[in-house]
C-alpha cells in the first residue's frame, strides 16, 4: 500500500479523516471526495479533496484520475429506528451512490483492490436481539439486513460479487463488515453525549443494559489499511473491537470524567447485544484492534474540550487546493 493512486470515498466523515492520514504517511496520492468538505481545515500532504454528490454528479474526475485503489466509506446512517424521510436519503446516499463507486470498475482497468465498508447490520437481528446471551457474529452467519441501511449494505456487496465473478476477476475485493463506530468529531451517540456534558445538557439514556462492539474510529482506518494489504483475498470480513461493553460502560467512562445530567427512561425497546467474532481478521491481517474504550472515550473527550487544540489527534497541512 505504498505509493498507490488511491481513491477515498466519505473522506470528511469520521473513519475518513483517519484513514487518509494513514494512507498518507505510506506516501500514497489520495483523492478524498466527498459532498461535505472536511470539519477541519487540514488535509494531508499527498491528498486532494473534490466536493461531490456521489449520487448525482458526474463522476468524470475520479475515472480521471484512474485509481489503483478504492476504499469506498461514503453512506448515510440511521442505525435503529428510521425515520420516514430516511427512504429517499437511504436510496441516495447508499445504494444509488454505491451502485456508482462499483461501476467504475468497468471504467477503470488501473484498479487493484476495492475495500467496501459494509455493516454488521445485514446480519440477522434474531442473532443479536435476543436480550439474554451475547451473539458474537461471524462472517458465515445468516443474513437478514435488519434496516435499509442494512440492506443497502448487502446490495452493494451483490453487486461487487457480480463485478468480481463476471466483470473484473482480477480485483480482490473486501467487504468490512463495520460495528459500532465513534470517534472524534462525529455524530456517534459517545461524541454526542460527550458534548452534551461539555454544554450541560441533559443525555437522554435508554437501553443502557444494550451491549454493543464499540470500536474507535482509528481502529477502523487500521483495520481496512491492514485488510487492502492482504493479498488474493476477496470476502467479507468484521472489523470491530471483539469485545462487548454496555451503554452503562459509556455513561460510567464519560460521567468519570465530565459531570454529566442523565435522564434514564429505561429499557423501551429490543435489548441489543452484538459483538464481532474477529477470528478471521485476525488471521488475515495478524493484528486486533488495540484502543479500549476507556483511552477512545478519553480521546473524544480531550477533542471536544479542544485540549487537542480543536483537530484530530493527527497532524497535517493546510488544504492548498480543492480539485486538480
Amino acid at each position: 500500500m505504498k505509493r498507490k493512486k488511491i481513491l477515498v470515498t466519505g473522506g470528511s466523515g469520521v473513519i475518513g479523516r483517519e484513514l487518509l492520514f494513514r494512507l498518507n504517511d505510506l506516501h500514497n496520492d489520495v483523492l478524498s471526495v466527498d459532498k461535505i468538505p472536511p470539519t477541519v481545515d487540514f488535509l494531508p500532504d499527498n491528498t486532494t479533496f473534490i466536493k461531490l454528490n456521489l449520487a448525482l454528479d458526474d463522476l468524470k474526475d475520479i475515472v480521471a484520475f484512474n485509481p489503483e485503489v478504492i476504499f469506498h466509506l461514503a453512506a448515510s446512517f440511521e442505525r435503529s429506528a428510521e425515520s420516514a424521510e430516511f427512504w429517499d436519503t437511504n436510496w441516495l446516499d447508499n445504494t444509488l451512490l454505491s451502485h456508482r463507486i462499483v461501476e467504475i470498475l468497468r471504467k477503470c482497468s488501473s484498479i487493484q483492490k476495492f475495500i467496501f465498508a459494509s455493516s454488521y447490520l445485514i446480519y440477522d437481528p434474531a442473532l443479536y436481539l435476543k436480550g439474554e446471551s451475547i451473539g458474537f457474529l461471524k462472517e458465515k452467519d445468516y443474513v437478514s439486513p435488519r434496516n435499509l441501511t442494512g440492506a443497502a449494505k448487502y446490495y452493494t456487496e451483490k453487486e461487487l460479487a457480480f463485478m468480481k465473478e463476471y466483470v473484473r476477476p482480477d480485483v480482490d475485493i473486501v467487504n468490512a463488515r463495520i460495528f459500532r463506530v465513534y470517534g472524534c468529531g462525529s455524530k456517534d451517540v459517545v461524541s454526542r453525549w460527550v458534548r452534551d456534558c461539555l454544554t450541560n445538557k441533559e443525555i437522554e439514556l435508554f437501553n443502557k443494559e444494550n451491549i454493543f462492539d464499540f470500536i474507535y474510529a482509528g481502529d477502523v482506518a487500521e483495520g481496512l489499511v491492514r485488510l487492502s494489504e492482504v493479498s488474493n483475498f476477496t470476502g467479507c470480513v468484521n472489523l470491530g473491537f471483539g469485545r462487548g461493553n454496555s451503554i452503562a460502560d459509556v455513561i460510567d467512562i464519560i460521567n468519570n470524567n465530565l459531570p454529566c445530567k442523565i435522564n434514564d427512561s429505561g429499557t423501551i425497546i429490543n435489548v441489543e447485544k452484538s459483538v464481532a467474532d474477529l477470528t478471521l481478521l485476525k488471521r488475515l491481517t495478524d493484528w486486533n484492534p488495540s484502543t479500549t474504550l476507556q483511552e477512545g472515550i478519553g480521546k473524544v473527550i480531550a477533542y471536544a474540550s479542544g485540549c487537542s487544540g480543536g483537530k484530530p489527534f493527527y497532524a497535517g497541512v493546510k488544504v492548498k487546493k480543492e480539485k486538480r
